[in-house]
């Protein structure tokens, strides 16, 4: 796998995640992606529900380009792995790849944007967490 993603997370394949033929279903990738990326904030020390209670942000994704190359099948465990490409005042761009052990499956830019619980407009992210994911973002450059 590559050296470049500093951050990995396991997914085992459930049969509530396949179609009729045991392949993962192209849209459940998606949270595969979503759980990584989500671990990956809270490796750092910050937790979706925290951020929404406490900051009153959320994270939507705003954009998302996908790239399929082999299936993912039941049973199978796979690696999500993570990094940052972008650390912007209000979003971030995320890289991430799904492997099976040595097997690229999939490939993922994310755009994740920061926004104000109540009114859903773009929000600053807090000093604190642009810190962090800094460092995260460094330990991709390996």
């Amino acid at each position: 796998m590559n050296q470049r993603y500093p951050f990995q997370w396991p997914v085992r394949v459930y049969y509530e995640d396949t179609d009729a033929g045991g392949v993962v279903f192209y849209a459940n990738y998606l949270k595969f992606y979503e759980r990584a990326r989500t671990e990956a904030l809270r490796s750092l020390g910050f937790q979706q529900e925290q951020l929404r209670t406490e900051a009153k942000l959320l994270f939507v994704v705003s954009s998302i380009n996908v790239s399929y190359k082999r299936p993912a099948k039941l049973d199978d465990e796979l690696t999500v792995l993570v990094r940052i490409e972008k650390i912007a005042r209000t979003y971030l761009v995320f890289q991430q790849q799904i492997f099976c052990d040595d097997k690229l499956l999939s490939e993922a830019e994310v755009k994740v944007a920061a926004v104000s619980e109540q009114q859903m407009k773009p929000l600053a992210i807090p000093v604190e967490m642009r810190s962090a994911l800094e460092q995260l973002a460094e330990n991709s450059s390996v």
